[in-house]
């Protein structure tokens, strides 16, 4: 089993890890982290509960896609919000943010803002999320509770391109599917597995038995919907609000 400092996700896809520019980190911030460490709560980040590695496709081009690292808290039952990295090491990239949701408080969204979700079924049943160095039998409960979830994730740094800072609009991701243009890539998919020294294919017969949802709103996963229809976030120019003077 490899090192969980090693290199995943889209820095092992590309081979070539981007630098992002900037000195090594001196020793006043280095005394400061210390300090903070003992005297700060970190109340957030410490509600951190798991990690689970999955693949992601960008909704304005299926062709690339990466594989992704969740750092999962929960704020209740039917809602997670998770830090997405781009692998496990200590020196990884916050690529992005996902929030997941129920289908009950999917349900509840306008059709506009369902467009931007996706579902997990298709993730959990073929072994594609996995949750690392955790037995399946101890996170069966929590896939077959994933399995009927919706998730939108915004990825803020395209790593996958050698970017070598957060730059641009951030990018809608999409959910890997059965067929098509959605499948995962076979040489993205055996790096992970190797990495991990698991077989995506032994762990999808263990799920044979995880129900599917019995119905999954048809306003998600869009781009199965639409052939050939993402969406994509632009940056222009507005008239800004300001406030008003004081009298």
């Amino acid at each position: 089993m490899a090192s969980s400092d090693e290199p995943a996700g889209g820095l092992r896809e590309s081979g070539v890890e981007p630098q992002p520019p900037g000195q090594k980190i001196g020793v006043a911030q280095q005394m400061l982290d210390k300090g903070a460490s003992m005297l700060q709560s970190l109340k957030p980040v410490k509600q951190i509960s798991h990690h689970a590695c999955t693949f992601a496709l960008y909704a304005h081009d299926l062709s690339r896609q990466i594989e992704t690292h969740h750092y999962v808290s929960r704020l209740n039952q039917d809602l997670l919000q998770c830090a997405v990295y781009d692998s496990d090491a200590s020196h990884a990239h916050l690529i992005g943010v996902e929030y997941i949701v129920s289908d009950q408080i999917f349900e509840t969204l306008s059709p506009d803002e369902q467009k931007l979700w996706h579902s997990h079924a298709y993730e959990v049943k073929s072994g594609l999320m996995v949750h690392p160095r955790i037995p399946e039998m101890v996170a069966k409960p929590e896939l077959e509770n994933l399995a009927k979830t919706y998730g939108k994730f915004w990825c803020t740094w395209q790593v996958d391109r050698g970017d070598k800072l957060p730059l641009g609009a951030p990018a809608l991701m999409m959910s890997p599917q059965a067929t098509g243009v959605g499948m995962v890539k076979e040489e993205l998919l055996q790096k992970r597995d190797d990495y991990y020294n698991i077989s995506t294919d032994a762990i999808k017969g263990s799920r044979v038995e995880i129900e599917e949802p019995e119905w999954i709103n048809p306003q998600a996963d869009y781009w199965r919907q639409h052939e050939g229809k993402g969406f994509a976030v632009d940056i222009v120019p507005t008239d800004m609000t300001l406030r008003a003077p004081f009298p």
